[in-house]
């Protein structure tokens, strides 16, 4: 990776930085404007990917789906009306905050000082937003609203509504999911391993069959698959989003 190649890089990230405190959708309450997500997502991927067809069809996508509405989970981080798409940026967000940090440790590093050698395979800062922008792209239409009897301040029984995995998902496994939806939104970083291997591995060994499991050290060599799975925990559990 060429010092020029990192330096945009960086360029890139602060960029987008620049972005996200624009349109400020998280605020330091804790609280977040759900008005500011969309035009925020469009932002930065108007500036990351210039390719209009891969814009469009992830703009498209997000649509499409459920993704500005549906929760994150049923019961941890994001279970609300929106957390999905604000649990998304927040990772996108934190993704961008550790990235430097993260790179210079990872360089130091023997693994690291292979992977500056080499100058076609380098990481860009659109394959940071990639990782993070699909990594939970399988939440979209997974879950559904249903009903529960439950008494009210003044003991009398009402219906409340609760988040539920629908029955009736096909999965293939929360990350690899992620992937496919990925790939079919666009096709041309199915030659990207390193991104897929990011949103493949996010979840850590919590997503792994048994086989999986076997290489999985093998996958920590990439420096994304850390990154993002450092920005997806610290989302969730140091900002609930």
């Amino acid at each position: 990776m060429t010092q020029e190649q990192l330096q945009n890089l960086y360029t890139d990230v602060n960029e987008l930085m620049d972005i996200f405190n624009e349109f400020s959708p998280y605020q330091e309450s804790g609280t977040f404007v759900q008005e500011s997500l969309k035009p925020c997502y469009e932002a930065m991927i108007d500036y990351i990917i210039p390719e209009n067809s891969s814009s469009a069809a992830l703009k498209d996508f997000l649509d499409k789906t459920d993704f500005w509405t549906a929760p994150a989970s049923t019961r941890f981080h994001g279970n609300f009306k929106g957390g999905l798409a604000l649990h998304t940026l927040m990772v996108i967000e934190q993704s961008l905050v550790f990235a430097k940090p993260v790179l210079e440790n990872y360089f130091k590093s023997p693994e690291g000082k292979k992977y500056l050698s080499d100058s076609i395979n380098c990481m860009t800062a659109k394959d940071i937003f990639i990782s993070a922008l699909c990594h939970d792209f399988c939440k979209t239409g997974f879950y559904g609203v249903e009903y529960r009897n439950v008494k009210d301040i003044s003991g009398n029984w009402i219906k409340q509504p609760f988040y539920k995995t629908k029955s009736e998902n096909r999965n293939l496994g929360h990350g690899n999911e992620s992937v496919l939806m990925m790939l079919e939104i666009m096709p041309e970083m199915l030659q990207n391993r390193m991104v897929i291997e990011a949103v493949s591995r996010h979840m850590g060994f919590s997503d792994l069959s048994d086989s999986e499991k076997f290489n999985y050290s093998n996958f920590l060599q990439n420096p994304l698959v850390i990154l993002l799975q450092l920005a997806d925990q610290t989302a969730a559990n140091w900002f609930n989003a």
